[in-house]
């Protein structure tokens, strides 16, 4: 079948994309929980997206929809089911998915009482500041919300945070806050990891300094391991939540691992975020493969990256509420499907995930845009116009229309003739340094009234991308065996950094001697 996508790659890959695109403009776009889709401007015409269709089919991505929401085991590497999407389930279910949809309420029930004051500083106060501790999972989702509807936040709370082992990353976090009115949420799902265990343990001196035996109560710890944290603690109480061990910590965005953003922004708004996730869910588990989103964009990658070879994906943010969405699609998808080999060990034969990057429009039209219009690459581009319709119009048109500009271009490009028609009497050598290639293929994801149901939705709409992309790829989404060899070395090496002639590799030793 890879065969017959290769010879429908090959016999597009000389034809426009303006003149490919022109007749599937009509075609009504891809529609999920509010979200509108549309691959139109793509290297596709309807024999081609046929013929991708039986892939997706003979590949099994319903079955593969149908294996995640029964529970079935997708993660062989742990032996495990991923249950992140229990977490936003509005109904009863039954075993471990219950138990997993069950494990947020105490997260959600503590948020409402440290706002409503009913949990109290060891005072006897009001916490004023939550500073939230973990990294990557346990870091880029918080973050990300917290981002995305600062403008919900309650005011009488300042939330940071600290991921990164540099010291100054928690330095400029706690910077101005007071320890007797701050809580300080740690997050690690094995409560084994590095940064976030250096930077709990300075925070606990700092709580202890200030409060002695009572800084406990300023602690809150989110964890799979509750007998590690509870040694951690020595003996004294905190308060513990559970983050299930059948949610990744990069799918663990809807668990108490947001427990800093229940604080800040409220449950009901974080409720909201579930419910628009939920949504998301009941399209990827009940849609057919030909309306089914996240299938299709996950087809699509398989498409650009595996049969085209376009080795990246540029995400271009048209919603400032979204301008971190990138770097959290950057540890979704590549973390995920960064691989090379699948459970089996054996090598996956054509090229995997793409490079994920990109920022917030406008922003990046005065930076990086210049390479996409202009490079000697070209990739896929993917923007998301999802605004606030409540702001300002004159703002929102113009935002737009970048949007839709930009896309055009990226497609169509500006020909010399083009160039010499608007702008006669450019002297010689300007005329050709204005041409435009186009034949950028682009998607165009838009939502009519964003809000935190519409980002839950969006969020989901992109796990389960990538789960359907590595299923089509071969791959585990839920491992992540790269990133442990790095962490290993990392402790092997820390012994040579005052003796380099202990490091193994002879160019480590020397960079050892150089940073010295």
């Amino acid at each position: 079948m890879r065969d017959e996508l290769n010879r429908h790659a090959a016999r597009l890959a000389g034809v426009p994309l303006r003149a490919l695109a022109a007749p599937r403009a009509a075609a009504p776009p891809l529609s999920a929980a509010g979200w509108q889709v549309s691959l139109a401007r793509h290297y596709l015409d309807d024999a081609a997206e046929t013929a991708l269709l039986k892939f997706g089919a003979d590949a099994g991505l319903v079955i593969a929809a149908r294996r995640l929401f029964a529970g079935e085991i997708v993660n062989p590497s742990e032996g495990r089911p991923a249950l992140h999407w229990a977490l936003r389930a509005g109904a009863p279910l039954s075993g471990e998915p219950e138990t997993v949809r069950l494990s947020l309420a105490p997260a959600l029930d503590f948020a409402g009482k440290v706002r409503s004051g009913a949990v109290q500083t060891a005072k006897g106060e009001r916490f004023r500041a939550v500073l939230h501790i973990g990294i990557g999972g346990s870091d880029f989702g918080p973050r990300l919300i917290a981002d995305a509807f600062e403008d919900r936040a309650d005011p009488g709370i300042a939330l940071r945070f600290a991921a990164n082992v540099d010291p100054f990353d928690l330095d400029r976090a706690m910077a101005g806050l007071d320890p007797s009115s701050t809580l300080v949420i740690g997050v690690s799902k094995s409560f084994g990891t590095e940064e976030t265990l250096y930077n709990l343990n300075r925070a606990r001196t700092w709580l202890e300094e200030s409060l002695g035996a009572e800084a406990s109560q300023h602690l809150a710890l989110v964890t799979a391991n509750p007998a590690k944290a509870t040694a951690w603690l020595g003996g004294r109480n905190a308060h513990l939540f559970d983050m299930p061990l059948s949610v990744g910590g990069r799918f663990s965005f809807w668990s108490a691992a947001s427990l800093a953003c229940m604080i800040s922004l409220g449950p009901d708004v974080f409720r909201d975020i579930l419910d628009g996730a939920a949504e998301m869910d009941a399209h990827a588990a009940s849609n057919a493969l030909e309306t089914n989103v996240p299938m299709r964009l996950a087809l699509l990658d398989y498409w650009n990256a595996s049969v085209r070879g376009a080795p990246m994906r540029v995400v271009l943010t048209y919603a400032n509420r979204l301008r971190l969405l990138p770097t959290y699609l950057q540890q979704l998808e590549m973390e995920s499907n960064g691989k090379s080999a699948g459970p089996d060990g054996v090598t996956v034969t054509p090229p995997t995930a793409p490079a994920v990057w990109g920022g917030e429009g406008s922003v990046g039209q005065h930076s990086y845009h210049q390479w996409l219009h202009q490079g000697s690459q070209a990739v896929p581009c993917e923007f998301i116009l999802a605004a606030d319709r409540s702001r300002d119009p004159e703002g929102l048109a113009a935002l737009t229309s970048h949007a839709l500009a930009q896309a055009e271009v990226l497609a169509n490009g500006r020909s010399l003739a083009e160039v010499m028609a608007e702008e006669p009497g450019l002297p010689e050598g300007v005329a050709p340094q204005k041409v435009h290639a186009g034949g950028r293929p682009s998607t165009l994801l838009s939502h009519a009234g964003f809000g935190p149901k519409a980002f839950g939705s969006l969020v989901a709409l992109y796990e389960h991308r990538t789960y359907f992309a590595g299923h089509l790829w071969g791959l585990n989404p839920f491992d992540q065996w790269g990133v442990e060899r790095g962490k290993t070395m990392a402790a092997r090496l820390r012994p040579a950094l005052t003796a380099p002639e202990q490091a193994e590799d002879a160019v480590t030793a020397s960079l050892i001697r150089m940073i010295r």
